[in-house]
């Protein structure tokens, strides 16, 4: 590996090639870091989310179509935005918790609310 060497600039040379160093960049979708962390990709993946979700919402606001049509929509089009890539990921709590909560928006967005029998009681 006498060809691979990262100088003081910020760049990094592999035989004649020179390649520029930046903090983060966007490759096949996903946003990649020199952290190896992927917040950033995560907030964006939660944001394209809703997005979609926005684009939708007169589909999922209308009375007339059935919840079952409702739910495979956002599994097959929100779900897939939010969870791209996501094998990659490593989470943390928080991680976790952040795409919990989006996930829990949507279904109430979509279902209206929903009531808890033992609580009520």
């Amino acid at each position: 590996m006498e060809s691979l060497n990262k100088n003081k600039k910020g760049h990094l040379t592999i035989k004649n090639y020179k390649f520029e160093r930046v903090k983060n960049f966007k490759y096949l979708g996903v946003i990649l870091n020199e952290d190896n962390n992927n917040q950033t990709d995560l907030h964006e993946r939660i944001n394209n989310a809703n997005k979609t979700y926005l684009m939708l919402q007169k589909f999922f606001k209308n009375k007339n179509i059935p919840k079952k049509l409702k739910l495979t929509l956002k599994n097959t089009t929100i779900h897939k935005t939010l969870t791209y890539a996501s094998g990659t990921w490593t989470l943390t709590k928080t991680d976790r918790k952040q795409l919990n909560i989006s996930e829990r928006k949507v279904y109430s967005r979509i279902l209206g609310p929903v009531y808890d029998n033992e609580k009520e009681s």
